[in-house]
């Protein structure tokens, strides 16, 4: 029994090495033992591989051989990361090696003095500009000058900074110009910065304008190229003779004379009106400004005549009458009444301000007049200002108050339907229509030492207005035309 398993285990190891054999003869035989070799070190990298075992002269063992050889050849790396990565077609090669990522262009010019400039951006901060200036290191020893250097931590777009080095290449100067007047410098000493503050002059220029009124004021201004502020300034400076709320009508005409102020050759802001003209209704008003020996400046009529009046004719600019003083029906309460004032319609918020100089003698909730302020002018005259939305800030009974001045805002309060302001005025315990208050004390006039040198400088002012009248061009077009026909 024994005989016959030994018999039956030989056969199977001749049929099993015949086998090999005939593998070994097959050109796939190798590529077969390096999987096998492979395989085997991967299930166990620390036995040795089942060939190592055979014998010497065996076939197998000579393909082990030749796979230890070609592994021994390899590198550690798997086959895998050997194999060369696909070229890219020649012309998109040619393509990338023509055009390389251009470099980030750089901000800063080079001026022709030497100065290398930088103009700020939107989104700049101070830390981005001293290194695209290639000066970050100094970025602290020049803010820690003080109050000087401190005003770099609100740079703003348009702005400058210009700065100075030297071969090395070491900051000598730093200039900045900001949006005011005032510009900082830094230089570099023998003791380390110093830092500076300089008041750059204005440059001022005369320039005009001249408009119809076909809408509004502000439309005619807008046409005539001036800016909102000139437009304001020119109504506070008539708003004694015009009333702006109730005169204004279509075919009214202005002319202006007034400065233009640049740094460094950039328009910058408005200056001082220096002359205006109006015509309302046919009837002209003039105003000429005018600085008196002690520096104080105010507009005056062609004779010398202060055109500031004890009170204004409307507390509230470019609103309208939406009711007239006198007898009417009352809008809630429905009943006959006697309206005591008049009603300027305006928008919620509308600054109100003060009719003339006088004393804060009443400021509070007045029943159905809402929240009220009452100016104490005179012993004799009293004006009331009712349904604010709101008084100015920091007003208190008792204030002294400048004709102009802030004192509240239109608004709805108490028995009112709309925002709009309720004014009246009083003279003497008696309601008196504003609209037709003709008692008004006349105003200064220049004294006969000022009134010569005011009419010297109001002369060429005069005559400039009386050639940029609209009616006088317009007359002067119609004279050429007729002596072209």
């Amino acid at each position: 029994m024994l005989l016959i398993s030994s018999l039956i285990i030989l056969s199977v190891v001749l049929a099993k090495t015949q086998e090999m054999q005939v593998d070994l003869r097959s050109p796939d035989a190798p590529d077969l033992a390096v999987k096998r070799q492979h395989d085997t070190q991967n299930l166990s990298p620390h036995v040795p591989p089942e060939a190592d075992s055979l014998p010497p002269d065996n076939p197998a063992s000579n393909l082990t051989a030749s796979a230890l050889a070609l592994e021994q050849a390899s590198t550690d790396q798997p086959v895998a990361e050997r194999v060369e990565p696909a070229s890219a077609p020649p012309a998109v090669a040619q393509a990338k090696a023509s055009n390389p990522p251009a470099p980030p262009q750089s901000r800063v010019v080079l001026r022709d003095d030497g100065w290398h400039e930088l103009t700020i951006q939107p989104g700049d901060s101070l830390s981005l500009v001293f290194s695209e200036l290639y000066i970050h290191s100094q970025l602290k020893p020049i803010l820690a000058l003080g109050r000087e250097t401190r005003v770099l931590n609100a740079i703003h777009p348009g702005e400058k900074i210009r700065v100075l080095k030297n071969e090395a290449g070491a900051l000598q100067a730093l200039v900045y110009e900001g949006q005011g007047t005032r510009t900082l410098k830094v230089r570099r000493t023998a003791h380390g910065y110093q830092a500076q503050s300089q008041e750059r002059q204005f440059e001022t220029r005369i320039a005009q304008g001249s408009g119809v009124i076909t809408h509004s004021l502000f439309m005619a201004g807008i046409e005539a190229g001036l800016s909102d502020t000139l437009i304001m300034n020119m109504a506070k400076i008539l708003a004694w003779d015009i009333d702006f709320a109730l005169d204004i009508r279509e075919g009214d005409h202005f002319t202006v004379i007034y400065e233009r102020q640049y740094l460094d050759n950039q328009y910058v802001r408005d200056g001082n009106i220096l002359a205006v003209a109006f015509v309302n209704r046919g009837r002209e008003v003039r105003a000429l400004r005018y600085v008196n020996p002690d520096g104080d400046a105010d507009y005056y009529d062609p004779k010398g005549h202060l055109m500031r009046k004890t009170f204004l004719r409307t507390p509230v600019e470019f609103a309208r009458v939406s009711s007239h003083f006198g007898m009417r029906r009352h809008p809630i309460l429905h009943t006959m009444r006697e309206h005591r004032g008049v009603d300027y319609a305006a928008p919620t918020g509308t600054p109100i301000r003060a009719a003339g100089d006088g004393r804060v003698a009443f400021m509070g909730d007045r029943g159905g007049y809402g929240k009220t302020v009452i100016l104490q002018h005179s012993p004799r005259h009293r004006t009331l200002y009712a349904h604010m939305n709101n008084f100015a800030r920091g007003l208190q009974e008792g204030d002294r108050v400048r004709q102009g001045d802030l004192i509240g805002y239109v608004g709805m309060t108490g028995l009112a339907t709309g925002p709009h302001l309720h004014y009246e005025f009083h003279e003497d315990g008696r309601h008196i229509d504003p609209l037709t208050v003709t008692s008004l004390p006349d105003a200064d006039r220049l004294p006969s030492r000022q009134l010569a040198e005011f009419q010297r400088n109001a002369t060429p002012l005069l005559a400039q207005l009386d050639t940029l009248s609209p009616t006088r061009m317009a007359q002067q077009r119609g004279q050429e035309s007729t002596a072209l026909d």
